[in-house]
């Protein structure tokens, strides 16, 4: 599903999103209450400038409309690989955004993200993760890393990866296996606003990320581990 359609669905008529390059910003007004709209399209590379683009949004959103919900469209193919954005700093832009979406939780906004397309590597990390609580259309695409690449890494052959993928979602892409994991709340299915609407009800101000994903036997271990240093 693309932007346009997506907006529609959730908004109708009654929004100002707009699309510069590939970045999304504007409002919509949703059950009557304004909320502000920032995202990217077209499997958008977050580089420096982007990533502060959004990061500026953000900023704006908590000086101008205090408390007022945000919403994060993802779509992108990771951060940019290019050696400028590399010289320019392109992790601290990206840990900017990341802190700014924090502050934003923190002041009273609830910020709830949504994968309508693609969510790969940083470019989902500095965004959805850092949200409240992230959602996913069912038809997007998810993941950190390919087997290929993961191989090369953990120096595990790309065979056993796979084989290890078909029974554990942590080496698996998929949007199914990172809702196993809790990275994703939940799926959007069906009507799209009576989705947003509980979102927006109950968005947890805690990370239940862990909990979930032990619940839903694909991070067996996060919360347990997590629960054991706390009281350490």
């Amino acid at each position: 599903m693309n932007w346009q359609t997506l907006t529609q669905t959730l908004f109708g008529n009654d929004h100002t999103i707009h699309v510069d390059d590939n970045f999304l910003h504007g409002h919509a007004t949703f059950d009557g209450k304004q909320l502000t709209v920032i995202g990217t399209t077209n499997h958008a590379p977050i580089g420096v400038a982007l990533a502060l683009a959004q990061a500026s949004a953000v900023l704006g959103t908590l000086k101008e409309h205090p408390g007022q919900p945000i919403l994060l469209l993802i779509d992108t193919q990771g951060q940019q690989l290019r050696r400028r954005d590399e010289l320019l700093g392109i992790h601290r832009a990206m840990a900017h955004l990341g802190c700014c979406i924090d502050l934003a939780r923190r002041r009273g906004h609830r910020v709830i993200g949504l994968i309508y397309d693609q969510a790969l590597s940083g470019g989902f990390i500095t965004s959805g993760l850092i949200a409240d609580a992230c959602y996913a259309l069912p038809e997007a695409e998810i993941r950190v890393m390919r087997l290929p690449a993961m191989a090369r890494v953990t120096k595990i052959a790309e065979e056993r990866l796979a084989e290890l993928s078909r029974s554990n979602p942590v080496f698996a892409p998929g949007v199914e296996n990172y809702v196993a994991m809790g990275g994703v709340k939940a799926l959007w299915q069906g009507d799209l606003q009576a989705a947003l609407r509980d979102a927006l009800a109950h968005a947890s101000t805690t990370d239940e990320r862990a909990a979930d994903g032990a619940a839903r036997g694909g991070r067996r271990l996060a919360a347990d581990v997590t629960a054991r240093v706390l009281v350490a």
